[in-house]
């Protein structure tokens, strides 16, 4: 018998997206899990979609109030264990993760009993060539930049850094716990998250075949430069951490 997963999937305002999210998952390879959409107080159909739509696994929908994509998941990955999880996994509501992702995430979490985080692309229905790799080349800078970020150096971590995205990732409930949950505030909370896991433990492994794809609409919102300083955290400056 596999142990219970869990697949938690934050959303707010995302009635136009989610739905391929939805159709994304249900077309996975490995479908023994349980979804958790942790509805952020959305003022659109958001519930509603999810609520109607059919699946080959349960669906469950809850509400969270407090605003802050680190409240939904906190909120999100606590219920789930409450509910008997035993592996947890995330992704965004305006992403897509591959075919295989379910059972990467399951198999990287019985590698390393810890955490998985795996690779992010740009989605193909948002950009051109030229944002896809635009987008590529942002992944790589703030990857770099996060190894070499003295501040990620210190001997308090029990592993190195490697860039984590948060709506690409699978943790074992015990570790979840045991490193003190999501930051409840609004994005950016990846980075703060990874040091926590880090901090806690050194079984962390990247899978390749945990793979995402993402949306680039923070291009649009944002700009290239505004962009580019978002992923090398220096945050969003005058504009909403939400770019929809």
């Amino acid at each position: 018998m596999t142990a219970p997963l869990w697949v938690i999937v934050p959303a707010y305002n995302e009635a136009a997206r989610i739905g391929a999210t939805l159709e994304a998952l249900a077309a996975q390879t490995d479908t023994d899990f349980t979804l958790l959409v942790v509805d952020n107080n959305s003022t659109d159909t958001t519930r509603a979609v999810v609520e109607q739509f059919r699946a080959p696994f349960p669906v469950h929908v809850l509400v969270e109030r407090e605003k802050g994509v680190g409240c939904a998941v906190d909120t999100g990955f606590r219920h789930a264990i409450a509910a008997g999880a035993v592996h947890l996994a995330r992704t965004d509501a305006d992403c897509l993760p591959s075919p295989g992702w379910v059972g990467a995430a399951r198999a990287a979490l019985v590698e390393s009993d810890g955490l998985a985080c795996g690779r992010i692309t740009a989605r193909h229905d948002e950009h051109g060539p030229f944002g896809r790799a635009f987008f590529s080349l942002l992944v790589t800078l703030a990857a770099t930049f996060g190894r070499v970020r003295p501040a990620h150096r210190s001997d308090e971590f029990k592993a190195p850094y490697r860039m984590h995205a948060g709506n690409n990732m699978a943790i074992t409930a015990a570790l979840y716990e045991a490193c003190g949950g999501m930051p409840r505030r609004p994005s950016p909370t990846d980075r703060l998250f990874l040091n926590r896991v880090r901090r806690t433990t050194p079984a962390i492994v990247h899978s390749r075949h945990m793979v995402v794809a993402n949306s680039t609409r923070r291009i649009k919102a944002y700009g290239v430069l505004g962009t580019a300083k978002w992923y090398l955290d220096k945050g969003s400056g005058a504009r909403t951490a939400d770019p929809r």
